[in-house]
């Protein structure tokens, strides 16, 4: 059923299955602020904003919030980071939860800050096209709905706002990388959004592409559902303890961060990664020349908060493999000429935001990459009284300080206006 609700909302963007569709249509005057997703940060925007009085609305592809969480997470996920730095704003994590919250205990935690803060998301409405009319002042944001079971009825409702707050992140769709042969192979070829656990791969040879958090965690999780993974590794990558020093990597660097420079803690994470783990060039895992953290602020590129995948790698379950040269109908051929017979691929390739695909706009967001073309800080705001929130490569923690922000301005171009009419 998940799966349907996920097609038919994305048909929902193809011209051809509307004009063909019978549709109804209405017309809602929105007097708050619209919000497009209901994520983390767009229930975080949501909450700050009913913090200072402020109505807004929710819109949601999905039948459920946090769908990323909800419907393409594998099963043994945790917080990567510990629940302190995870948390919305105004709304703390249940004290028994552990430091790294489970997938379940953070939908949990998710649905009640929406009952807490009385957020009631318009779920199942897949916004199509919004776009600022000058005329008038306001915001028109599409959106269509569609019944799950039978035939699709679309209902096209057109939303009128003054403040639109594009909530959709970073992980809107999945990237499917074009590789040579792929039509060739006769294996099982998937995302990891498709993926939920090792027990569906026992004792087949399944090839992981891509390093980041996921892709290391999917194979460990393939280790202990015995399987046989392999790593496809292409770009120098930072591995790092998840916790060094009694305490959480990610804690001790924003700690060190207060009183020292990028490079110089930088220089100390390496230092202490490599006295806990020792070198990982030796086993395929060159480092990139910038530190982890400047890596990141540069190029958003997050380092991997190892959980045990690299112990695998150590022993030789998780093997290392260069870029992949191209398919063949039963296994892949590496550019180093080796190749190796496989019984599925799973892509952990990432996500990417789908903002151009339907906000009629050219100057806030990149039609490149559909990311804010302004850097972290500033790229929160745009004109006209269009937001966004959770596009700061800086996951929940960003999106909670763009949150805040902007229901602050909001709220002061929401105040600015009742003394204009009084």
């Amino acid at each position: 059923m998940d799966c349907l609700r996920e097609q038919q909302g994305k048909r929902l963007h193809d011209g051809f299955f509307e004009k063909r569709s019978k549709s109804r249509s209405r017309f809602v005057w929105v007097p708050g602020p619209l919000i497009v997703g209901a994520g983390p940060s767009g229930l975080a925007t949501a909450a700050c904003l009913k913090e200072r009085g402020m109505p807004s609305l929710i819109l949601e592809r999905a039948h459920c919030l946090a769908s990323l969480w909800q419907l393409k997470t594998y099963d043994r996920l945790r917080l990567h980071l510990p629940k302190n730095f995870c948390e919305l704003p105004l709304f703390p994590f249940p004290p028994e939860f552990p430091t790294y919250p489970t997938k379940e205990q953070f939908i949990r935690y998710l649905e009640s800050y929406a009952k807490h803060f009385g957020l009631r998301p318009v779920f199942n409405e897949t916004v199509v096209s919004a776009e600022y009319d000058r005329r008038f002042g306001f915001w028109r944001v599409k959106g269509v709905s569609c019944e799950v079971g039978g035939a699709c009825k679309p209902l096209e409702t057109e939303y009128v706002c003054r403040w639109l707050v594009v909530a959709t992140g970073e992980n809107a769709e999945a990237v499917i990388p074009d590789i040579p042969g792929a039509a060739d192979f006769s294996g099982l070829l998937v995302h990891t959004s498709c993926y939920k656990s090792g027990a569906a791969f026992r004792r087949k040879r399944v090839l992981v592409v891509g390093c980041g958090n996921s892709g290391m965690e999917v194979c460990l999780d393939l280790c202990n559902h015995n399987v046989y993974p392999s790593l496809v590794v292409r770009k120098a990558v930072h591995v790092l303890p998840r916790e060094m020093l009694g305490t959480s990597t990610f804690g001790l660097s924003m700690f060190l961060l207060k009183w020292f420079p990028v490079k110089v803690v930088d220089k100390f994470l390496l230092l202490m990664t490599w006295l806990i783990m020792g070198s990982t060039d030796t086993l395929g895992l060159g480092r990139p020349k910038m530190g982890p953290l400047e890596l990141k602020n540069k190029s958003g590129k997050t380092p991997v908060l190892d959980v045990g995948a690299f112990a695998k790698i150590k022993s030789g379950d998780i093997k290392v493999r260069p870029e992949i040269k191209r398919l063949t109908a039963n296994g892949v051929e590496f550019v180093d000429g080796k190749t190796e017979e496989l019984d599925a691929i799973i892509l952990a390739t990432g996500y990417r935001s789908n903002v151009p695909s339907w906000l009629k706009e050219g100057d806030m967001f990149s039609e490149k990459d559909g990311l804010p073309r302004r850097p972290f800080p500033e790229g929160w705001k745009g004109e006209n009284g269009l937001y966004a929130v959770g596009f700061t490569k800086r996951g929940i923690l960003g999106a909670c300080m763009d949150a805040r922000r902007i229901a602050q301005d909001i709220d002061y171009s929401w105040k600015a206006s009742l003394n204009q009419l009084f």
